[in-house]
């Protein structure tokens, strides 16, 4: 099997495991973003439960992304792991000026 092969394999084999493992939510939207997302389920030639699906799923990463990052700057900063205000400023105000200064570091 080539590579190709097997990341389509991989790709179809996660998303038939990911379709065998799904649960009912039921969500109250707004009429004109139900009518949006019916357009654009027509479009896309999907169901509207797999796009908000979809939806839902990627808002869920990047919203459990940020909330971990904030918690790993919140544990830095507790060890004391900081740069001062007044050094960050004086960079970001240095950008785009002959003189750029470098990047303050903790």
């Amino acid at each position: 099997m080539d590579s190709l092969t097997t990341a389509c394999v991989i790709v179809y084999t996660f998303h038939y495991i990911r379709a065998q493992m799904t649960t009912t939510l039921s969500v109250r939207i707004d009429s004109d973003i139900k009518d949006q997302l019916e357009a654009l389920a027509k479009r896309a030639r999907r169901s509207k439960s797999f796009l908000a699906a979809e939806a839902i799923a990627a808002y869920v990463e990047a919203e459990k992304w940020q909330l971990d990052e904030i918690q790993a700057g919140l544990q830095e900063l507790d060890t004391g792991r900081a740069v001062a205000h007044k050094d960050v400023s004086t960079w970001l105000r240095s950008w785009g000026k002959q003189r750029e200064r470098k990047t303050p570091r903790a």
